[in-house]
């Protein structure tokens, strides 16, 4: 389960650009794993609580992403996957004048369930089902 948490100026994305965004990064991850694996929330910040190098940031964006479902096999993918991810977010922050910092948390799979299931390992016949239905179910193997 990737969980995105994006803290960003209140004004700084309309309706339309968040579902555009959670559509684009969805597309991302749903190439590998269930679509609704994928999390998004966006919180808008207030710019008087919001401060980077000790100085109010209206003009900022930072990502947090959670990984539980997948995680990196060599700082070489990590960094095609963010780079990736920086040409998604390039219209939405960089070409609005936005700074932006994004980082990624990788959670052991094993401290993971959802709607009380154990998800099941990549690639295998569960998960494969559980992509196809895009919902959890019982798992029919271990």
């Amino acid at each position: 389960m990737p969980l995105w948490q994006i803290f960003h100026p209140a004004d700084a994305f309309s309706p339309e650009d968040k579902a555009a965004l959670a559509e684009k990064i969805t597309d991302v991850y749903g190439a590998v794993m269930p679509r609704f694996y994928v999390g998004i929330v966006f919180h808008p910040i207030d710019p008087a609580q919001f401060f980077v190098g000790g100085k109010p940031a209206d003009r900022f964006v930072r990502i947090v992403m959670e990984h539980i479902a997948r995680s990196f096999p060599s700082v070489e993918v990590s960094r095609r996957f963010i780079d990736r991810i920086n040409a998604i977010l390039k219209p939405y922050v960089a070409d609005r004048g936005f700074d932006w910092e994004l980082h990624v948390d990788e959670t052991p799979f094993d401290y993971w369930s959802i709607n009380g299931f154990y998800p099941p390992r990549a690639g295998t016949p569960d998960e494969i089902r559980w992509r196809a239905e895009n919902r959890a179910s019982p798992r029919t193997r271990d």
